[in-house]
C-alpha cells in the first residue's frame, strides 16, 4: 500500500476506534441491566473476545514462546487496566470515567521522570501540571475535597495508573507480535475482571426470562467488535502513525462518550467539570506534543 494512502487509512481507524470506545459504555450498561452486574458483565465480554482470540494465540504458540516475558507481562497488566476501566462505566458518569483514564499521561511521566530518571522537557511538566489542575476542578466541583466519590470514580483513577505502568513496560522492552498481543490483553483483562467482581456485586443468579439471549449477543458484539476487532485494527495503525498523532486522534473517545452519554443518558457536565476536562485534555496534547531534542 502506498504510504499516504496508508497513513490516511491508519487515521481513519485510530479514529473510529477512539469513536467506537466513546460508545463502548452502551454494551456494558445493558448488560448491567439484563442481570450481569457489577463486574461479571465486563468479565464476560473479556472472556468472549479471549475465547474468540484463543485459536490465533494456539496457531502462533510458537512465535509466542519466544516473546520478551516482561512485554507479556505488561501486556497482561494493561489488558487488567482496561477490564478495570470498563467495570468503572457502571458505577460513574461517562465523561467523568473517561477524563479520569486520560489522566494517564501524567502519570506516565511522573514515571519516566522518578522511576526511569528519564529527562522532563517544559512541555511535560507543564502536561503534569495542567493534568492534576483539570483532576482537582473536576473532583472538586461541588465545592468538596477534590477526590473520587464512587467506585466507579475510585476504579478510573487506578485504571489509568495501572495503564500508565504497562504502557511504560511495554515501551521499554520488544514488543509481542499483534495477534499474540490481544490475546494476552484479553486474558490479561479477565484477571482483571475477576479480581475486583466478587467485591462489587454478588454472583448472579439465573437470568431473567427472555434476558440470556439479548445478553449473549451483547457480549459477543462487545467482545468481538471493541475488544477484537477494533484492537486489531489500533495495533495495525499504530505502527504506521506517529505517537502523537494517535494521541490526538484517539481522543475523539472523550467526546464522543460525553456527548452520547449527555444525549442518551442525560449525563451533563457542570461549568467547572467542564473546565476540568479540558484541563485534562490540554495534559495529553502536550505530554504528546513534539519536543526538541538536545
Amino acid at each position: 500500500m502506498h504510504h499516504d494512502s496508508a497513513t490516511r487509512l491508519a487515521s481513519v481507524i485510530v479514529i473510529a476506534t477512539g469513536t467506537l470506545w466513546g460508545l463502548y459504555w452502551l454494551p456494558v450498561r445493558r448488560l448491567s441491566e439484563l442481570g450481569l452486574t457489577g463486574a461479571w458483565g465486563s468479565l464476560a465480554i473479556v472472556a468472549a473476545a479471549a475465547l474468540l482470540l484463543a485459536p490465533v494465540a494456539l496457531v502462533r504458540r510458537r512465535a509466542f514462546a519466544g516473546s520478551d516475558r516482561l512485554a507479556v507481562a505488561s501486556v497482561l497488566l494493561g489488558g487488567a487496566a482496561f477490564a478495570l476501566y470498563s467495570v468503572a462505566l457502571v458505577y460513574g458518569r461517562v465523561a467523568i470515567i473517561i477524563l479520569l483514564f486520560f489522566l494517564t499521561p501524567v502519570w506516565s511521566t511522573l514515571i519516566a521522570r522518578y522511576a526511569l530518571r528519564w529527562p522532563t522537557p517544559r512541555l511535560r511538566v507543564l502536561a503534569i501540571a495542567c493534568g492534576l489542575l483539570g483532576l482537582g476542578v473536576m473532583l472538586g466541583a461541588d465545592g468538596t475535597l477534590p477526590r473520587p466519590r464512587s467506585a466507579g470514580e475510585w476504579l478510573a483513577l487506578v485504571s489509568g495508573m495501572l495503564w500508565a505502568v504497562a504502557s511504560t513496560g511495554i515501551r521499554l522492552r520488544a514488543p509481542v507480535a499483534p495477534p499474540e498481543a490481544a490475546f494476552v490483553f484479553a486474558t490479561g483483562a479477565c484477571l482483571g475482571a475477576a479480581s475486583v467482581a466478587p467485591f462489587l456485586a454478588p454472583w448472579p443468579s439465573a437470568l431473567p426470562a427472555g434476558h440470556l439471549g439479548p445478553a449473549v449477543g451483547w457480549v459477543l458484539l462487545a467482545g468481538g467488535l471493541w475488544w477484537g476487532l477494533s484492537m486489531a485494527g489500533l495495533m495495525w495503525a499504530t505502527a504506521r502513525l506517529d505517537p502523537a498523532r494517535v494521541g490526538i486522534l484517539l481522543m475523539a473517545e472523550v467526546l464522543v462518550g460525553a456527548a452520547s452519554a449527555a444525549l442518551i443518558a442525560g449525563e451533563r457536565l457542570g461549568p467547572l467539570e467542564l473546565a476540568g476536562g479540558a484541563l485534562v485534555l490540554a495534559a495529553g496534547v502536550l505530554e504528546v506534543w513534539p519536543v526538541r531534542r538536545r
